[in-house]
């Protein structure tokens, strides 16, 4: 039998004395590719946080990658979770001062030794894995460069490498194209699809017209709650303008973003 990715039950997170995530129940199979869209507050980094363990829910039940999370978790099953969660995040991601090459070997640490990470003292074998997933999203030629002097674009990459060297069995990435160009933006969209081959990718979205890029399925959450969960083919506009529509203006939308076709036509020479 197979083991959901996440399971969620009566989960109910609080903060500054509110609710800020209710989710009844929702579930997520291994090798799916899921959306999360919604406005700022919506409660998409609390659900990202709750699946790291970093959130305590005040109700109901959290299970990622068959491992209950009852708080406090013990510090070992934390690890272990760990190691098997990879990460892309929209701020600094990047210890600026290492190496790009550096940067992606930290994806090794939960199999080597704590002493050759605390001194940066990698096997070989770790570092030829680390230069292929460089030559994998085109950096390999940046590897000794500071992470400090890449673009936006080339940090994200970096950090999809760095994916492909912990080889998680789960992805939760955070609006990972946000401040990049269109170009860009669907270089990264690429790349992350490519690295979450088989495994479970969970990202949360700030621009729609990313969606058909990055998933399969779309959930949309509205002041904490989900408003849908929906296959990506049946997202559309007038899904989308309920879900952003402030609850005080029924009639208008405050939220306008690029057509779809300019985002795919940036990827269209892409190999």
């Amino acid at each position: 039998m197979t083991i959901p990715s996440i399971v969620l039950d009566g989960v109910v997170c609080m903060a500054g004395g509110r609710a800020v995530l209710e989710i009844p129940q929702l579930n997520l199979a291994q090798g799916e590719r899921v959306a999360v869209v919604g406005h700022n507050g919506a409660g998409k980094s609390t659900l990202l946080r709750l699946l790291t363990g970093f959130m305590a829910p005040k109700h109901g039940q959290v299970q990622v990658l068959g491992r209950q999370l009852v708080h406090p978790v013990p510090a070992e099953t934390l690890r272990a979770l760990r190691r098997e969660v990879g990460q892309v995040l929209q701020g600094l991601h990047l210890v600026g001062r290492l190496s790009v090459l550096e940067n992606v070997l930290i994806g090794a640490l939960g199999r080597v030794p704590g002493w050759r990470g605390w001194t940066r003292c990698f096997p070989a074998g770790e570092i030829v894995r680390a230069e292929a997933a460089l030559q994998s999203v085109g950096l390999l030629a940046l590897a000794g460069t500071r992470a400090d002097r890449l673009s936006g674009g080339e940090r994200q990459k970096a950090a999809i490498a760095r994916l492909l060297v912990q080889a998680p069995s789960l992805i939760l990435a955070d609006e990972p194209t946000a401040a990049l160009d269109p170009s860009a933006a669907a270089e990264v969209c690429r790349l992350l699809v490519q690295a979450a081959a088989g495994k479970t990718l969970i990202t949360v979205v700030h621009n729609p017209s990313l969606l058909p890029l990055l998933a399969e399925r779309v959930i949309g959450l509205k002041q904490g709650r989900i408003a849908f969960d929906l296959p990506v083919g049946e997202v559309d506009d007038t899904t989308l303008m309920r879900l952003y529509r402030p609850e005080d203006s029924p009639q208008k939308a405050f939220w306008e973003v690029p057509s779809a076709s300019k985002v795919l036509a940036a990827i269209g020479s892409k190999p």
